[in-house]
């Protein structure tokens, strides 16, 4: 009888009694739940339930199905020893047996595991056992690294690598001498009653030099697909071991004439067959151990020590130990350890490294600090304001890490297809050999080479290597150029844009509008001023602030505003020095009934021609102005310099912009025009951005939307691909599937053209992947040999299987070296402002 398990679910969303009991009535519905109790207070659900009837993930995806979310864990584990696509089945299959395990994927590039688990119910030490117990390596979890931990695994590469190295000399040296052999000769310099005594002395004498160089070399393909057997699987390894075991064994047999004659000797092919896919897999591990640069510098910044004062005095501790609130010492040359404000001390800082931005920011009292910075020339003391796992830096990190998790759709199909490719491939194998020895009745050694040619020749690693080493190293590349992209699904999605829609405050514009012209109508400008300074002054809007900015320049002493009530995108109505104030757009003051003088009318046009937001303003209760405008205040917000640019070269790949805005037509249009936009969506409220987002879709496009990543986050999220600029650190992480560390349009051009390389060169080695196996395995095979008469050595095969994961790695790795067009210019624009 199997025991009933219980699991404890962390479930968000809940808000009443109403939900609790859906909740308990969907599981309960499920074959296999024994028992529900869903807590509102604690947020959770304990639930009995019958493993052999269900399991973790059935129950979880209920919950979900109900609108409510499920809090799970999730860890990043480091694993050695993995090989091929099936080795990235075998470790999946592993994690996901274990019951507590809701997802695990793993990437073969970055040899990670991404685990999303239940920890009440599974925990890293049963993770560590499964992947053990598969035969592979646990390495440790990625995010925990100690110095020592870090040392330990780059020995072990480094001790992996080498033994690799030693059995390719060692395979080398031993195939050049068995070639010799065939052709010195022995009989002169061997005793001659050898060969009269023994029978193929010269098999046996290849033999003896052969074994004991052939079990070092290939030892490790056979322990692998040992364990790849044990495990039920089929993998490279087994088909390579059936390759150069078959090799050798017939060898072997033919020396004692056993079932075979003396004429098959393959001791030289089956040691420099070993050597071969032994040297395949040394560049390839060489090579993927290149793919995660980007992440080991991204660890490397993070720095080891802090000095913090405590009682008056400088204590040095671990960086780890710094505690919000700590004040932090900072000398020159030290790396920051923490992210906090400045109290004390003026110095510039290196931000290159988190932001991309080349030269140093200087920081002073009040000033932001982020961790793993590099300070200058002056010491700095600053308030731990986030440490740890909190900081910016970490935040990348894990962002980076996750990312580089993900599967596109086009790796998916791929993956499916490589559990089929083993058994083709053997198929094809056995195929080979009856076709050429029982129906072209082609000699046996022949049939035999072509057997193990076909086995040694396919390649499953070309095709689950194609998708994770280009998505490892392009996401490394853009948390590089400050661009952080959440997933492969956002490449994806990304390449497929065909409209990109940007909000205008705040990302097309600096955010900082201003009033530069002021009309009115019944009072004079100061007052105009007062009164809409005072009105505004308890909104947090940006033009709100901008008005009030300027009432302070003018050394005004605004009035307490009463009443006071905010009307998004319309304005805003309040009562200052006891009588009503409106200020805001003409639809707000439609709305109300508020007529407008012409004069004041066509002074407002005026400003909306040049591009500038016309506020206007009524004072209720003031003599002569009852129920008619009485001044209009025009503000502007600058437009960024890299928005012309960045729009230049979105038109450029053949995407339609489009500019969504608060704005009246008459002014949008005029600043879209004057950055080259076409299209514009005006006098949008804030709310609706995302419907017009939705609508944009509906039409047929593929919209990417670019807004700051806090105002716009439903419309980030509506978009196919959201597109989150940042302000220096003060990035929204949480928003968008591409954040931008810096607050320049560009990045968020280069961003796309990322992702187009990205997904242009996953397309191509998924390409050369397939046409490598489709054009060689028939070759191997025999195809060509009635026509021309051409057949494939095994050692060849051998070869050429080394180095047809290696192109495909090798081609990931040229995204190293990509530098996206707009990032180009955005480069040559700085040379040309001297900044």
């Amino acid at each position: 009888m199997v025991e009933g398990k219980r699991a404890d679910l962390k479930v968000g969303g809940m808000m009443c009694a109403a939900c609790t009991s859906a909740i308990e009535k969907a599981l309960l519905n499920l074959d296999g739940v024994s028992r529900v109790q869903v807590n509102l207070g604690s947020e959770s659900a304990a639930v009995e339930y019958d493993p052999r009837k269900l399991k973790l993930v059935d129950i979880e995806g209920v919950i979900r199905d109900l609108g409510y979310e499920v809090i799970d864990q999730q860890a990043i584990l480091k694993i050695g020893g993995m090989a091929c696509a099936m080795c990235v089945g075998a470790i999946e299959a592993a994690l996901s047996n274990l019951d507590g395990v809701v997802e695990a994927r793993v990437n073969l590039a970055a040899e990670k595991a991404y685990v999303t688990y239940n920890p009440s119910m599974v925990g890293l030490q049963e993770m560590k056992k499964a992947i053990i117990d598969s035969g592979y390596q646990f390495l440790g979890v990625a995010g925990e690294e100690t110095e020592e931990a870090a040392k330990r695994e780059q020995e072990l590469r480094e001790k992996d690598l080498s033994e690799k190295k030693q059995r390719i000399i060692i395979g080398f040296a031993a195939s050049i001498l068995l070639m010799a052999m065939m052709h010195l000769p022995l009989h002169q310099i061997i005793p001659s009653w050898i060969f009269t005594a023994l029978p193929n002395p010269m098999n046996l004498i290849m033999l003896v030099v052969s074994l004991p160089v052939f079990v070092y070399v290939s030892y490790p393909i056979f322990k692998a697909a040992l364990r790849a057997l044990s495990n039920r699987t089929l993998d490279m390894d087994v088909m390579y071991g059936m390759g150069i075991g078959v090799a050798y064994v017939s060898s072997i047999l033919g020396t004692f004439n056993i079932v075979l004659t003396p004429d098959f000797m393959f001791y030289e092919t089956a040691v420099m067959l070993a050597t071969f896919l032994t040297l395949g897999r040394y560049l390839e591990a060489n090579a993927k151990g290149r793919t995660s640069e980007a992440i080991r510098k991204l660890v490397g910044l993070q720095p080891r020590k802090a000095t913090i004062l405590r009682g008056g005095r400088q204590i040095e501790v671990a960086a780890e130990e710094v505690m919000v609130d700590d004040l932090v010492l900072v000398r020159p040359g030290e790396k920051v350890p923490a992210d906090g404000l400045v109290v004390e001390g003026e110095s510039y800082v290196d931000e290159s490294m988190i932001t991309g931005e080349p030269l140093p920011a200087f920081k002073s009292a009040g000033e932001k600090v982020v961790g793993g910075t590099l300070n200058k020339n002056g010491s700095l003391t600053f308030r731990a304001t986030r440490v740890g796992k909190d900081t910016v830096l970490a935040g990348i990190i894990a962002l980076v890490q996750e990312a580089q998790g993900s599967r596109p759709a086009m790796q998916r199909i791929a993956d499916r297809m490589v559990v089929y490719f083993i058994p083709t491939i053997l198929t094809i194998a056995a195929a080979a050999f009856v076709y050429w020895y029982l129906i072209a009745h082609n000699t046996l050694l022949f049939s035999l080479t072509a057997l193990i040619s076909v086995l040694v020749v396919a390649c499953p690693c070309a095709l689950g290597l194609a998708s994770p080493t280009a998505i490892t190293v392009g996401i490394g590349r853009g948390a590089e150029l400050g661009i952080l992209v959440k997933s492969g699904e956002a490449l994806e999605a990304a390449d497929r844009l065909s409209l990109v829609a940007f909000d205008k405050t705040g990302t097309l514009t600096v955010g900082r509008p201003d009033v530069v012209d002021l009309f009115a109508l019944g009072m004079n400008e100061r007052e105009l001023l007062l009164f809409a300074a005072s009105a505004e002054r308890p909104s947090e809007h940006p033009l709100a602030e901008a008005v009030v900015r300027r009432a302070q320049e003018e050394g005004l002493d605004l009035i307490p505003a009463e009443q006071f009530r905010a009307l998004p995108g319309k304005g805003v109505v309040a009562r200052v020095d006891g009588k009503r104030v409106v200020a805001g757009n003409r639809i707000l003051f439609g709305e109300m009934n508020i007529d407008f003088p012409d004069d004041l009318l066509q002074k407002a046009a005026a400003y909306e021609e040049e591009g500038k937001t016309a506020m206007l303003l009524a004072v209720e209760g003031r003599e002569g102005m009852d129920g008619r405008a009485g001044g209009v205040l025009a503000i502007s917000d600058q437009l960024k310099d890299s928005a012309a640019s960045a729009i230049e070269e979105l038109k450029g790949m053949d995407l339609e912009v489009v500019m969504i805005t608060g704005d009246n037509p008459r002014s949008a249009a005029r600043v879209a025009e004057r950055i080259g936009i076409q299209k514009t969506l005006a006098e949008v409220l804030p709310e609706e951005k995302a419907h017009e987002v939705r609508r944009l879709r509906e039409e047929g496009s593929r919209v990417g939307f670019v807004g700051d990543g806090i105002n716009d986050a439903p419309a980030l999220a509506e978009a196919d691909v959201g597109i989150a600029i940042g302000s220096g650190t003060d990035v929204a992480i949480e928003t968008g599937d591409v954040v931008l560390m810096k607050d320049d349009l560009l990045d968020a051009v280069a961003a796309i053209q990322l992702s187009r390389k990205v997904i242009s060169r996953i397309k191509l080695n998924i390409f050369w992947a397939f046409a490598y196996n489709a054009l060689l395995v028939p070759v191997a095979a025999g195809a060509l040999y009635p026509v021309y008469g051409i057949t494939f050595r095994p050692e060849l095969a051998g070869l050429a299987m080394a180095l047809s994961s290696v192109t495909v790695v090798t081609l990931s790795l040229l995204l190293k070296r990509y530098v996206p067009p707009a990032t180009r210019r955005k480069a040559i624009r700085i040379e040309g402002t001297g900044g």
